[in-house]
């Protein structure tokens, strides 16, 4: 989940170091990981000499760094990593890594998705940095920001084949201003069929583990939190035809008073009563307020 400057009208619409001498290039194509076979390219080659990093995340969650390197003909560093699923049925993962200058300095981002691992199985993957122009950049390594699982049953499709329930229920990105926080629950139906809402959506809020919590009041529409275009309308009947979609919201703030700070990173969605849940990840950082506010479902338009 990204966070940008609020646009509220828009919503519903461990460190791996590069070595003090020399470069983790060989290290890493020691056991194989070469993606361009390329091994030459003096301008990528980092400085011999840097600040040493304290030591990060480059394992959590079932998820480790195994290597570092760099493609020769654009410059890019990519990072070799692993996933494996400690569960007892498949789950989706979704890491976010930082890859950090030689004084730990953030330079870049990059999130990725892994679908479906088994149980017990362990897959090996690579993430590349994006963002900077090449050659104009220093990378001393790469850690672990964020690991997000979820049953894979449960795993928003975002694209692919339609699932089963014949909708594809993904979430925005969080619209953030002066401790408010809205963010868009959007519903595409692509079946064959009609498919029917009238209401609010269903939600579950799940801490780091995935347990329900309680504490925290759902409340239907703004419940005082705000004053959002459309989150107090009534609910109203909506028909979604092959290809339409619809969009509902959910709003909280981060204010911090009095006791500790309450962050959930999953809520279950179930889009109408007995519709097969979606797990998603707004990161709700509720501060102490112990309220969440979620606006009915509209009707949107077509891709």
């Amino acid at each position: 989940m990204r966070t940008t400057p609020l646009g509220l009208a828009a919503v519903l619409a461990g460190v791996l170091l590069l070595p003090a001498c020399g470069w983790e290039r060989a290290a890493a194509w020691r056991d194989g990981f070469d993606p361009e076979g390329r091994r030459g390219d003096p301008s990528c080659v980092a400085p011999s000499t840097h600040t040493p990093i304290t030591s990060g995340d480059l394992e959590r969650d079932g998820v480790a760094i195994s290597g570092l390197s760099v493609r020769s003909r654009d410059c890019r560093f990519s990072a070799r990593f692993q996933v494996t699923n400690h569960e007892a049925e498949p789950f989706t993962y979704t890491i976010t890594f930082d890859f950090v200058s030689p004084s730990g300095e953030a330079l870049s981002n990059a999130e990725q998705t892994v679908p479906a691992v088994e149980p017990g199985q362990t897959v090996q993957r690579t993430v590349t940095m994006d963002g900077l122009p090449p050659r104009e950049y220093t990378v001393g390594g790469v850690h672990i920001a964020k690991v997000r699982s979820v049953p894979a049953d449960e795993a928003t499709a975002a694209a692919g084949p339609c699932p089963p329930s014949g909708v594809r229920v993904t979430l925005g990105n969080t619209e953030a201003a002066s401790g408010l926080r809205v963010v868009g629950l959007h519903l595409e139906n692509c079946s064959t069929r009609a498919y029917h809402l009238n209401g609010y959506p269903r939600l579950q809020l799940l801490d780091e583990d995935r347990k329900p919590v309680t504490g925290v009041e759902v409340l239907h529409g703004g419940g005082g939190i705000s004053t959002v275009t459309g989150f107090d309308d009534p609910p109203r009947p909506v028909t979604l035809k092959p290809g339409q979609r619809a969009s509902a919201g959910l709003m909280w703030r981060n204010t911090v008073t009095d006791g500790a700070s309450v962050h959930l990173p999953y809520v279950r969605v179930n889009a109408k009563a007995g519709a097969p849940p979606v797990m998603v990840t707004p990161e709700l950082d509720l501060g102490t307020t112990g309220k969440l506010g979620v606006s009915p479902w509209k009707k949107g338009k077509a891709r």
